[in-house]
Formats: C-alpha cells, structure tokens, sequence
C-alpha cells in the first residue's frame, strides 16, 4: 500500500515477451492511511467503500498518466491497460477476495482499453485466486534450468516451482515483510527495516519462532493463500520483546516459512530468483541463503526488475484475459481446470472522459 507500480510490456501473452521501462508512483499520504485503516478492519474491509474505490481508481488513473509522460509514450500505442487494483480482503476459503478498482470509470479516463478484476471468477470457481504471478514466472523464466523457484517478498510471500518436466507449483508461503514493517511502524514509526539492521542487531526467541511455525496454514497442502493480515494476533508473541528483538525474529519467521515451501514440491531447487521489496533486505537474503544452502539472488540476476514484476505480471495477463488464455492452473491456485479471468472494460468510442470529483 506504499504505492502504485506502472511498468510496459510487449508480448502476445505467450512466449513473446519484452519488458519496457517501469516507475512507482507514491499513493497520496490520506489515502494510504484510510486503506491501511480499511484492511485493518474486517468489518469495513466487507463494507461498500464507494468512495474510497473511486479515490483509489484515480490514483491508478493518475499514475498511468504520469507513466506515459515521463516516458514519452504515446497513448496510442497502448493497446491495453491491466489494472489490478488494491486489495482489501483476500480470505479465499469464505469464497471473498476484494480489490478496489472501477475499470469503466479507468478506462473512460484513460481512453485505453482495461481488464480488471483478475481474481474473482478463480474463487468464484472454487480456487484461491492467488497467486496469479506464476505463469508470468513461466515466461521470464523460458530457458532457464529447473528446477527452479521463484520467490515474491511482498507484503505477503509467494513462491512459483517451475519443474524440469514443465510442472508449475504455487502458494503463499506465509508472511513476507508486513510483520517486520508493522512491528517497526507500531515501535518506531518506521515503514520498514532498511537492509534489516535492527533485525541483524537482535536475538531470535526460539519460543517465539515455535509459536508463529506452529500455525496450522503450513501443514496445508498446496496450493494456498494468505491474506495479509492473518499472522497479525499470533505476532503478538513478540510483544514483550525488544525491538531488535522483535524484528530477529519476525525476520526469521520470514526465513523458516519460507524454507518450509520445500515441504510442498517434488524436488528442491539449487537456485532461488527473489523479487518484491524483500530482495533488498540483505539480512533476509543472507538467512536464507545460509538455510537453504543454495543460490538465493535477486532476479536481476535473469535481466529483470524486482519492483515491477507484479507490474509486468498483470500486463501480461491483461493481455492472456484478451485472448481467453488460462492465469490460473489447479496447481497453482487449486482451480478445477485451467482457468481465464478478468473483466474487460472498453475504452469509451468517444473522446476521453476527464475524470469528475464529488466533493471533498
């Protein structure tokens, strides 16, 4: 919720794929405050939030913009726009998973065709609906030896399993940075550890670390997902602890959910591609390296940017949407079959709309 990320590919949705350049455009400061409010609260995150749709479709709107002028692209050349949106609720076992994102009212601002709302016809299916990255993996990846993992540290971390005989495997692993951001914002007024110093001052609490690894979601069978939130009330273990303290081992939690996604495929991989924020936490990076015994590099290390993968990703599914292709496989989200998804909303025949605001 720290920002919007806008990036450009070229592809056919298939084995064609080119990425352009990529930027995050910061949310305005109030309404990152009001969405970290709505996610925090069940009962507001299940309410109509009209307003705060339309606030948040137009920062989406916003940052496109922003894109093509410091770019110099031509709208024009746009054929068409894949926008996510914000999720506020993703509890996929009660058949709810929740982005804000109004694709007509983008789509009439923007003058450019949009797909939205690429997660409910997967739950509406019967699957998780998350994560829908990994046959984007699949293509970044064409070529690569596998086995081979590729990992998003998010809010929330997710791996894709990319197989030597083709299999893709994919679940949430358990939480990525949103324990150790929220333990330093409520500690210190921090937004994140930088290269996680505090956590490499501190000191694991094995008691602790046993608690949080005791949860019952890494027993469950692949594949899975996460809402953000759902670690929230078990972090409380570390309430007691210092604030280096604290950040050790919410970090290590990272670390061993992490490691526990061996549990869940066929054969473990030598090399770990790492992308989202986490990938800049070294103290994240070096732990895992030391508990896989393997190659852990950012996949920049493959030509790609870490920032604008799920980016890239919801481009390139934008596109597959288009053209009825499956984003999501019984492996990857535990839908029955593979799956297609997204709601396309044409670009207005007339000229573009500008985009009219209520008051306040």
């Amino acid at each position: 919720m720290d920002g919007i990320d806008v990036a450009l590919i070229e592809s056919d949705g298939e084995a064609q794929l080119e990425a352009g350049p990529a930027a995050t455009f910061p949310y305005p400061k109030d309404l990152a405050q009001h969405l970290r409010a709505v996610v925090a609260d069940l009962s507001e995150a299940q309410a109509p939030q009209l307003e705060l749709e339309r606030d948040v479709t137009d920062a989406h709107v916003a940052a496109v913009e922003a894109f093509l002028k410091r770019f110099s692209i031509a709208r024009a050349s746009v054929a068409l726009v894949g926008l996510h949106g914000q999720t506020i609720l993703h509890r996929p076992r009660a058949a709810l998973t929740r982005q804000l994102c109004d694709g007509a009212r983008a789509a009439a601002a923007l003058g450019v065709d949009v797909v939205a709302d690429f997660r409910s016809a997967d739950v509406k299916a019967g699957g998780e609906g998350a994560p829908l990255a990994p046959i984007y993996h699949a293509a970044m990846a064409a070529g690569l030896e596998r086995p081979l993992m590729i990992l998003n540290w998010g809010g929330v971390g997710n791996v894709t399993y990319l197989g030597a005989k083709g299999e893709i495997i994919a679940f949430d692993t358990g939480p990525a940075n949103a324990l150790i951001d929220d333990f330093l914002t409520s500690r210190r007024g921090l937004a994140f550890d930088d290269n996680g110093m505090i956590a490499a001052s501190g000191r694991v609490d094995p008691a602790a670390l046993a608690m949080l690894m005791g949860d019952p979601y890494f027993d469950r069978p692949a594949p899975k997902s996460l809402d953000r939130n759902h670690f929230s009330a078990l972090a409380a273990c570390v309430g007691s602890l210092s604030d280096a303290d604290g950040a050790a081992t919410l970090s290590a939690f990272t670390v061993e959910s992490t490691a526990a996604a061996l549990r869940h495929v066929p054969q473990a991989p030598a090399r770990w591609l790492v992308g989202g924020g986490g990938r800049r936490n070294r103290n994240l990076m070096r732990r895992l390296s030391e508990r896989l015994q393997v190659s852990v590099e950012p996949v920049e290390a493959i030509g790609f940017d870490g920032d604008s993968i799920e980016a890239q990703c919801f481009a390139y599914l934008g596109l597959r949407s288009r053209r009825g292709l499956p984003l999501s496989l019984p492996t990857t989200t535990g839908v029955p079959k593979p799956m297609t998804g997204g709601v396309f909303w044409p670009k207005p025949k007339t000229k573009r709309a500008p985009l009219a605001r209520g008051p306040g």
